[in-house]
This record gives structure tokens, sequence and C-alpha cells, in this order.
């Protein structure tokens, strides 16, 4: 039989699976040839004839091209993506093929944006997409690929703002403590192609936009800036939050000159018409194939939420609590006051991170229904924050698996009564990306037994969390077992989390 630890890295290579491009674009994209050619997407029909154009940004967009290009065949006369500087070389450097465009593919492709900061080369990537929509007419489709990553792969300032000055600006909201959605809202304001930008350029053509989502809740206009949805904000937003931060006052001329010409109304919904946007790919959806995997090993299984975020020591602290209620289940203590403290603990943490759409309450009650002894698996998703404080490596999956470590250890060692005996328990965060931080690990595994054996070798798990050196702790163990190892994946749609609990 399968160690729990195998269980769960299963389930997280199965999660990553399904939101992986060629897979992803195969289940949204059909092409259908009878009475003349169709292009199905997602259950909607666009008649093709040789007027198909792609064009995608973003860092999994490669991957997306190429099975886009597959499925497409003869009817894609032309295309431009604009990708990560080196990523063609990582992916031939990992025998990733499949996620390459083939030797003679009708698909360019641009890299830049180093250090994922807009750059030269973005600028050019985002001149030639913008002059590709231009070109278009009412007779031609325009399939737009688009992946966490692409705002700065798509980069074309309204002139005669320079990209220098409109990343200035950014830099100075963001030293100013701009939250991300502030930024952004700024940025499309200033921007050709943001916001909507480039399915206004695109039109009378019909725009269809294959949207990977790396951002909780699946905003369309802001994964990406949402450059083929309509946008929220209004150049008043803007002008208020440049107010907010006090730079009002001290923009660049061109800055200003912008500002003043803009239309102060957004540009109204009935303008979209010939958008459609689908989101093919999204934590979600990874969620549902591993909630799948896991009846099938024979685990009642709970998904927890899809936008888990906040701090990851808040947010470790509710996992830990999970994990202690479920243990007090199979400890046949699910009903009294120790589990009625925990049920109290894990409510008011809930309603601090205030995670959107999760009612914990009924969560709870759910899982209270499961009966005891029961195999366990509660998946989640989202992306946690890490305040770096220290100079070690690490990232914010090997850190929040480090910290449920740490608690449970904490509250095992109170309760000295009832050791996690009798049931196995593990703990798994991963970013689906397959990357963690500045390390070759997407992540980690945790039991909790964890924190007594690294004692036991004289490892303070303090001072590692202190120096956010999560990496380092994990490889001092034997064969890296607690290291979740993938390579690159070609896709991202944040992290995934997944809790495991059965009888020994």
């Amino acid at each position: 039989s399968m160690s729990l630890r195998e269980h769960a890295l299963a389930l997280f290579r199965s999660a990553v699976g399904t939101v992986r491009p060629a897979p992803m674009l195969k289940r949204a994209v059909k092409l259908q040839g009878d009475g003349g050619p169709q292009l199905l997407v997602k259950g909607q029909a666009f008649p093709v004839k040789r007027n198909l154009y792609l064009v995608g940004f973003g860092k999994a967009v490669l991957g997306m091209a190429a099975a886009a290009e597959e499925i497409l065949g003869d009817h894609l006369i032309r295309g431009i993506v604009s990708v990560p500087i080196g990523i063609q070389e990582s992916l031939r450097q990992a025998g990733m093929q499949e996620m390459l465009l083939k030797p003679h593919s009708k698909i360019q492709v641009i890299e830049g944006a180093k250090n994922n900061l807009p750059d030269s080369e973005a600028l050019k990537g985002a001149a030639a997409i913008q002059q590709l929509a231009e070109g278009l007419t009412a007779d031609d489709l325009l399939l737009v690929l688009i992946s966490g990553g692409g705002s700065a792969l798509l980069p074309a300032p309204i002139p005669p703002i320079l990209l220098e000055e409109k990343e200035k600006l950014t830099k100075m909201l963001a030293s100013r403590g701009a939250a991300i959605q502030e930024l952004n809202t700024v940025r499309k304001a200033l921007s050709v192609l943001k916001g909507g930008g480039l399915a206004q350029i695109a039109y009378p053509a019909q725009v269809v936009s294959l949207i990977l989502s790396d951002v909780i809740g699946d905003p369309l206009d802001i994964i990406a800036s949402g450059p083929t949805a309509a946008s929220s904000h209004s150049i008043q937003d803007c002008l208020q939050i440049l107010t907010k931060y006090n730079l009002l006052h001290s923009l660049p001329k061109s800055v200003e000159t912008v500002l003043s010409r803009s239309p102060t109304k957004p540009t109204a919904a009935e303008d979209y018409s010939h958008v459609c946007n689908i989101i093919i790919g999204s934590n979600t959806l990874a969620l549902d194939e591993a909630k799948c995997q896991a009846e099938g090993l024979g685990y009642a299984t709970l998904i927890l939420s899809a936008a888990v975020h906040g701090k990851v020591g808040h947010v470790a602290m509710l996992y830990c609590q999970l994990i202690q209620l479920l243990h007090l289940g199979f400890s046949g203590l699910g009903e009294g006051p120790l589990s009625d403290g925990v049920r109290g603990n894990l409510l008011q943490l809930a309603a601090e991170l205030e995670i959107p759409g999760l009612d914990l309450a009924e969560f709870l009650q759910v899982l209270r229904g499961l009966g005891p002894k029961r195999a366990v698996c509660i998946l989640a998703g989202g992306e946690t924050t890490v305040q770096l404080q220290g100079t070690g490596k690490g990232g914010r999956n090997q850190e929040l698996a480090l910290r449920v470590a740490l608690g449970l250890h904490r509250a095992w060692a109170m309760e000295t009564s009832s050791s996690p005996g009798h049931c196995e328990i593990i703990f798994l965060s991963g970013g689906t990306d397959g990357q963690d931080g500045p390390t070759e690990a997407a992540g980690a595994f945790c039991s909790p037994e964890l924190v007594s054996e690294a004692l036991q070798e004289g490892l303070d798990v303090e001072a590692f969390l202190s120096n956010n050196d999560s990496y380092t702790f994990f490889s001092q163990f034997q064969d890296g077992h607690h290291l979740l190892v993938t390579g690159l994946t070609g896709t991202n749609v944040m992290d995934i989390q997944a809790i495991l609990i059965r009888d020994r």
C-alpha cells in the first residue's frame, strides 16, 4: 500500500497535470469540420476560414501556443507570443519538447521581461502584438492566450509616456505602500493594451481569450491586467490613488498629458460584444481534479477553499487547528470541550483571514458528519505572503509547511496524553509552477513528528524560520524526503495544500 506521502504527491501531480497547457487546451478547444469548419470553445462555435490569428503573453503561454497550433493546424495564419526571457532554453533543458513550438511554426516567439519587469524586449513584443491586432477585419478571428506574468510582457505606455517613466511611477507607488490592485489600476490607465485595450484595438474582429488564472477569484480585469476585459476602473480611480499617495503634483509631464486627455468614463460593456473571455485553467479546476483522485484512493475529501491568502503565519495556524480537529476526531474526542475550543479558534482565524466565499461553520459541520476513523483528505489552494526578514533560502510553500510542523509540535507538547500515535498525518504545500522561491523545490511535506526528529538532530526550527531558511532546513533530512521536487511544470494556478489523515 502507498505511503501517505506518495498519496499526497499523487494528488498534487494530478492537480497540476489537469492545468498543464496541452490537456487544458484540448479540453477547452476543438476544431470541427462538418458543414464548414468551426472552432468550438467551451461549447461556443466560431466559424473559421483561413482567417485565424493568435497572440499570447504570460509565463505559461508558450506551452499553450504549442498546443493551440496543433489543434488549429492550417487554419492558423500567423501568431505572436511574448514570453519570459530564457524560457525556451529552460524547457529544452528540462526535456519538455511538447511545450515548444515546432520548427516551421507560424507563431513568432519574442522573449522579454527579465526578472519579471517590463523591458525593451517586452516592449517590442507588445508593439508586434498591437500591430497584428490593428490590422484585423470583421472577418478575422483573434485567439488570445493569457497567463500570469502577462502584465510585464505586454507593456505599451500611451504616447508620449516612456516605459521608464511608467516604471518609475509604479515603483514610487509601491514604495509608498500601494496594494497590487492600486498599482494595476494606475498601470492600466497609462497603457495602450491593458484594461481592455487589446480587445478595442482588435475590433471589429471576433476576439476569443483563453485564460489560465493565477489570481484569487479569477477576476478577468486583473489577470495580466485584463487586456481583453472591460476595466472596472476609470481615470477618476487612477487620480484618487495618485492623490492618496501624494503623487499627483510630482508626475512626469507625459503622464499629466495622458491623464488630462483620457475619457473620464470607462469603456462601456456593450463595446465588448465582440469579445469572449474564457477561463480554461484555475486553482479551482486543479483542486477538483485532486478531489476526484483522492476519492479514488478511498479518502473522504473536502475542498476548504481555492482562495486561501494572508500572512503565512496566520494561514499555518489555520491548518494546524484543522489538523488538530481531525486528530481529535480520530482519537474519539470529536465532541467535547477540546474540540469545541479548536472549532472556536478556527472560526476566529477564518474571520481574521477573510477568505472570500468560505463558510467555515458549514465546512466544519460536514467534517463532523464524516464519522470517526474515516481516512480524510482536505484540499485547499491560493497564495500566502511571506514578510522576508532573513537571508536564508526558501519559498512561501516550504515556510508554510515548516510553520505547520512547528505549530503541531507545540500543540502536541502541551497535550501530553494525545500524541498522534494511532493515526498518520501529512501536510503538503506546493506551487503549481514547480518553483517555490529561489529553490529547485516546489514546496514541502511535513508530519507532526518532524520537529521532534529535527530536535534529535540538533536542528533549531525557530532559527531556520526567523532566517526564512526553510529550504536549508528540509535539505538536512536524508534523501530530500520532505522536499516536493517536480521540476518546471509549464503552468501556474498559484499554490495547493493537502492534509491527509488515516489509521495507522
